[in-house]
């Protein structure tokens, strides 16, 4: 990249995950958008990647397209996510990381069936499988099969009545490490981006604690520019990577066309921020 400013999107999923459009249509979708940088990070697979490049590369005008994946680890408790970009996704250590991963959320889906089930929700399991299809089901399926039949109003108040930590159908994350996750990342030669660092609940101590201990774990950057938040929220995170010598990345977190959330909206390029593609394992990254 050079000193232009270039719409650039590196946070996104599909179908292969808890997505709601297909490679196929989040890549034309990023393309009608105007974004020219874009990376397709669902979550604990790789799966949508092949389908992604074979539709981008037969596209007139081609997005420079990032391999990426997002992966869940445990910190203190609570699910924090990693963004790997640039990950070689053939790479053996990597791809035995995320059949581990498959499995570890194919345990908790099951769990969380069961535990929907002894509260008098039938179905659920099987609601949440029928939209996951051959991805693995996640928190995401089960909250859209219980919107859907009226146990709350949208996705959102599913997770705050039944999904949420200490409701209903919440079970404990079973993820591995951050350092663990990280270095996995680094054998496939990808770059580790802390995600959302504020969409943890945390008080602004523990996010400080989190950055922290991410850094000290090895990780190379943190997302500061989402596409929902406030100008003195990206001001705190700018000031959080400088403090830790992270680099910075951005990313719309896009699962689904909505009013809240687009492909390549909002996502600033503040000057003077060392962003994640100038740095030195971004540019020895394949």
């Amino acid at each position: 990249m050079t000193d232009e400013i270039i719409l650039t999107d590196l946070h996104s999923h599909t179908t292969a995950s808890d997505g709601q459009l297909t490679p196929s249509e989040l890549i034309e979708r990023a393309i009608e958008k105007g974004v020219k940088v874009f990376a397709i990070t669902d979550h604990d697979t790789t799966d949508g990647l092949a389908e992604a490049h074979a539709y981008n590369q037969a596209h007139e005008t081609p997005l420079t397209l990032i391999d990426g994946v997002e992966i869940s680890t445990r910190w203190n408790s609570f699910d924090i996510h990693i963004v790997a970009l640039k990950v070689a996704v053939d790479h053996p250590a990597l791809v035995s990381f995320l059949e581990n991963q498959r499995s570890l959320r194919s345990e908790r889906a099951k769990e969380i069936g069961e535990r929907l089930h002894k509260a008098g929700i039938e179905g659920a399991y099987e609601g949440a499988k029928e939209y996951a299809g051959d991805a693995a089901i996640s928190r995401g399926h089960y909250a859209r099969w219980l919107a859907e039949k009226g146990y709350a109003t949208h996705t959102a108040n599913v997770f705050k009545r039944y999904l949420a930590r200490g409701k209903t159908g919440y079970v404990p994350n079973n993820w591995g490490s951050m350092a663990n996750a990280i270095d996995v990342i680094h054998q496939a030669g990808g770059v580790a981006v802390l995600a959302h660092p504020n969409g943890y609940k945390l008080s602004a101590k523990w996010v400080k604690r989190l950055v922290r201990e991410f850094k000290e774990a090895g990780g190379d950057a943190m997302e500061v520019v989402l596409g929902q938040q406030t100008i003195d929220d990206r001001s705190q995170l700018i000031a959080l990577s400088v403090l830790n010598n992270l680099s910075c990345s951005l990313g719309s977190d896009f699962h689904f066309p909505s009013s809240w959330i687009e492909l390549g909206r909002n996502l600033f390029q503040p000057q003077g921020v060392h962003w994640v593609w100038q740095s030195k394992r971004w540019m020895e990254a394949k």
